[in-house]
């Protein structure tokens, strides 16, 4: 930018910002301290000085800081802790802590008092408890969706190839429990199918249901694919399906007890940002 170009910039912020002082006077003066048509045009006027000073008339937006914690369903692990990391360091003077778990446990927690400023559920079901119980503040959005897969042991051992081969004499699976999205959802894929599968452990989360099969406990396990992405390194995915009919939607909410509510509202804004849209989708999530 020229010499002069900055220079004329200078002016035109400088005359726009007396602009609204002086209307900002004359409406107080001439109208016994109410506001009027005047007050209307110094506050444009204050706008067009902010916009000609390169500020868009956001400075004085409230600036995230603080402690931030979030509670967030486990199938986020992986995702939320980098997303986290991004936040702090584009929000400096931030701390982003994360409780990571079943999303209805992380529901019922929240009910009962823990305090949290952000909930991110793996389904619109588990929001609604916390909406239901005013516990949000504003209507939830939905960020991302899962989508099941059976995760194996790596090379597949038993050569699974959908869930009919689940219900296979000697075949022991991982479910989450049914109160969990990613039980329910199971649960919807398994009726889409017209199975009926008795599971040799039920979990409380999706990790639970994963760590089974890295530990060799069970042969297969109903999670999502993020997870299996994640944990590549040591656990195959098969599609299937029936899948298709039981895709979960993940809401997000800054809550109404917030003890940092500039902070949650500004993370649950930087999670539907095309950059954090974009470390989600990387991952295997897919777009709401």
């Amino acid at each position: 930018m020229s010499t002069r170009t900055t220079a004329t910039r200078r002016l035109a912020v400088a005359a726009a910002a007396a602009l609204a002082l002086s209307l900002g006077v004359t409406a107080c003066g001439s109208n016994g301290g109410k506001s009027s048509g005047s007050a209307s045009s110094a506050s444009s006027a204050a706008t067009a000085a902010a916009t000609a000073s390169g500020d868009g008339g956001t400075g004085n937006a409230p600036k995230a800081k603080g402690a931030i914690t979030v509670f967030a369903a486990a199938s986020l692990k992986e995702t939320f802790a980098d997303l986290g990391r991004k936040f702090e360091a584009a929000n400096p003077g931030t701390k982003v802590t994360f409780n990571f778990g079943g999303s209805s446990a992380l529901a019922t927690s929240i009910n009962s008092g823990a305090p949290a400023d952000v909930f991110a559920a793996a389904s619109p079901a588990t929001m609604k408890t916390v909406t239901d119980g005013g516990g949000a503040s504003g209507a939830p959005k939905t960020f991302v969706k899962n989508t099941l897969t059976i995760a194996v042991p790596k090379g597949n051992p038993k050569h699974i190839a959908g869930l009919k081969d689940l219900t296979g004499s000697g075949v022991k699976v991982a479910l989450c429990a049914k109160e969990v999205p990613c039980g329910a959802a199971a649960l919807t894929a398994l009726k889409a199918a017209g199975l009926d599968l008795t599971p040799v452990t039920l979990e409380q989360d999706v990790k639970g249901a994963l760590t089974k099969v890295e530990l060799g406990e069970v042969d297969a396990s109903l999670v999502y694919k993020t997870d299996v992405r994640a944990d590549a390194a040591k656990i195959d995915g098969v599609d299937f399906p029936e899948a298709d009919k039981a895709v979960n939607d993940y809401p997000i909410a800054a809550l109404a007890k917030a003890p940092n509510k500039d902070g949650a509202a500004a993370f649950v804004a930087y999670i539907q940002s095309p950059e954090a849209k974009q470390v989600l989708t990387a991952a295997g999530f897919q777009a709401p």
